[in-house]
């Protein structure tokens, strides 16, 4: 699965987001530090719904499984 990350200079240098991914967000002085930023912050982003996921589910009989977007 491929994201689409999207950059854009300003005065204060690049703010770059996740198009496929709200909340995945960030900025940097350079192109390359908001790359790196966009990283972490995608890393953030996932770390954060995982944590909310398992609260909703807390006490739940669940099934957890890999999922592939790439195939049906």
């Amino acid at each position: 699965m491929k994201l689409t990350a999207v950059f854009m200079a300003v005065p204060e240098g690049y703010i770059g987001f996740v198009e496929e991914l709200p909340g995945a967000n960030t900025q940097g002085d350079t192109l390359e530090e908001a790359r790196q930023n966009l990283h972490e912050a995608v890393q953030m982003v996932l770390d954060a719904n995982r944590e909310l996921s398992a609260k909703a589910i807390a006490g739940q009989t669940v099934s957890r499984e890999p999922f592939d977007l790439a195939s049906p």
